[in-house]
């Protein structure tokens, strides 16, 4: 055999199944933090098509920093006991594509950087997961000097950037292709 015919090639992931009742989704997996904890909000918004259709059997999983802008370092991310933030939260849409995190604002994790809360989307369809970012709206001059939005046109820009509601909460609805697609992210090796 030559080297050509022994090089193996990996296979696309799978990102939406086969599912094992046991683990995904699970109990509170929505709930970062519970609804009562001072500061809470409610992260939402719709999962949708190229068409704008919504998708009503992806799923979602959120990584984020604390208020303060702490990176939590507990053991056991599926911790849910209504005090301990982990930081992680995952959670399936709704058969009209809608979604729901109870979280909190994400404070910088460096002084003068936008606060962030990461995205990873699993879908039917998609071989492979996609990443994206959720910025808070408030600090535009710490939006105007993040280094990715700053590479993006304003119209792509605008994608990564979440809705503050009057109650405080964030709706960040989701594109998958077509116009206002959100922008996805490339990470080597993932």
């Amino acid at each position: 055999m030559t080297e050509a015919t022994t090089k193996l090639v990996a296979t696309p992931g799978q990102t939406i199944g086969p599912f094992y009742g046991y683990a995904l989704p699970f109990e509170k997996g929505h709930e970062l933090v519970h609804r009562a904890h001072p500061g809470s909000i409610r992260l939402h918004g719709v999962v949708s098509d190229g068409h704008g259709e919504p998708i009503p059997d992806s799923m979602l999983e959120i990584w984020q920093a604390d208020e303060h802008g702490k990176i939590s370092r507990k053991d056991g991310s599926l911790v849910r006991d209504d005090h301990t933030f982990t930081g992680w939260g995952r959670v399936a849409v709704d058969n009209v594509g809608h979604y729901t995190f109870t979280t909190v604002n994400p404070g910088p994790t460096e002084e003068g950087k936008a606060p962030f809360i990461l995205l990873t989307v699993f879908a039917r369809g998609l071989l492979n997961r996609l990443f994206t970012r959720i910025y808070l709206p408030e600090d535009t001059e710490a939006l105007a000097n993040d280094p990715l939005l700053s590479s993006l046109p304003e119209d792509r820009r605008r994608t990564l950037i979440a809705t503050r509601e009057e109650n405080g909460d964030l709706r960040f609805d989701i594109r998958l292709q077509g116009n206002n697609e959100t922008v996805f992210l490339s990470y080597p090796g993932a």
